[in-house]
């Protein structure tokens, strides 16, 4: 099934039930057997306090508790939103048919955004394609859902470039896009998407891509996320839509821990960017109305595939949780609304 339109069947504005990942959704994530907890230190390495690098100037609004816990009230936007996955990404997928819970992109983000009367549709577009293979599945899925209907769109990682590709070159008629949320969306590229190429080297670049195709998968959208490649072709080619609200998170968190599978990636970004959550500098996301960056959130917490073993050991010391990826989407819901949107 390659799209999810969930109606708002139960509306609630007390979002008791959905609590952080860890309690709330299934006990499956598929990268547990390497997501150790982050340093458990105060976030200091990008405190406005510390450091010259001017790049710490850039972070804007510092979010850094903000969206720890589920308030009792938010708003409901009057028109649907659809939520656009990054890179590699799904809507929901099932390993073993009906013997195991379908594993979900947007982990309980989907139910609780229903239960608040949210309208949501969910697109499964190419994992690894070209951004134009998916922006133009993406204008299909919304059409075939939307019918007619203003849509706001929240996307997370290169889910935004596929929107804006979408909004201002395929243009489909019966989708109407009022406004654009990028939640860490690599904007400008990504320091380790031209790391990971040079580190491959062009000789070898062809055979790797004939792997993965020969596996079902697409190859167009690696080159396209490097910084080269987004600032100089991608961005002057896609100007925003005047008719269109465009609104940016970024994160950034301390650097992972030694058997992180991001820890690499961080420090590559670090180097050349700034601060990053690991696969996204701040430095990147900003684009439109830039809302701020939350602070001490990985890229993947960002999508509530947060690790429970890292929180039970914050719990053990005393300190609770500083993110909670549920609210911060009901958050954005409550912010559209009060936008009119």
């Amino acid at each position: 099934m390659s799209l999810q339109r969930c109606a708002p069947s139960h509306p609630t504005r007390l979002l008791r039930r959905f609590p952080l990942c860890h309690s709330s959704c299934s006990s499956y994530n598929p990268f547990s057997w390497s997501a150790v907890p982050l340093r458990l230190g105060c976030f200091r390495r990008y405190s406005s306090d510390h450091g010259d690098d001017p790049r710490l100037k850039d972070l804007g609004k510092q979010i850094h508790n903000e969206y720890a816990a589920i308030k009792e009230h938010y708003a409901t936007p009057k028109h649907p939103i659809v939520l656009a996955h990054g890179l590699l990404g799904f809507a929901e997928l099932r390993l073993a048919g009906g013997w195991l819970p379908a594993i979900h992109y947007w982990r309980g983000i989907t139910d609780a955004l229903k239960a608040n009367g949210v309208e949501v549709i969910t697109a499964t577009v190419p994992p690894s394609g070209s951004i134009e293979q998916r922006a133009e599945r993406l204008a299909r899925d919304i059409s075939s859902v939307a019918r007619g209907q203003s849509v706001n769109i929240v996307a997370h990682s290169m889910g935004g470039l596929d929107a804006r590709h979408m909004i201002t070159h395929v243009r489909p008629r019966d989708v109407d896009v009022r406004s654009l949320v990028t939640v860490a969306s690599p904007h400008r590229g990504s320091a380790f998407a031209d790391y990971a190429l040079r580190e491959i080297g062009g000789a070898r670049l062809p055979a790797l891509y004939a792997l993965v195709e020969r596996r079902g998968m697409d190859t167009g959208a690696f080159e396209q996320l490097t910084r080269e490649y987004m600032t100089r072709r991608f961005n002057p080619r896609t100007p925003d839509d005047p008719d269109v609200r465009y609104f940016s998170y970024g994160a950034a968190t301390d650097r992972p821990p030694l058997f992180s599978p991001f820890r690499h990636s961080h420090g590559v970004i670090a180097e050349a960017e700034g601060p990053n959550d690991g696969l996204v500098s701040v430095a990147s996301a900003r684009w439109g109305a830039y809302k701020g960056t939350l602070v001490g959130v990985s890229h993947l917490d960002l999508i509530n595939w947060t690790n429970r073993f890292r929180w039970t050991v914050r719990k053990w010391m005393g300190q609770g949780p500083t993110f909670n990826a549920i609210a911060f989407y009901l958050d954005i819901a409550d912010m559209l609304a009060k936008e009119g949107l």
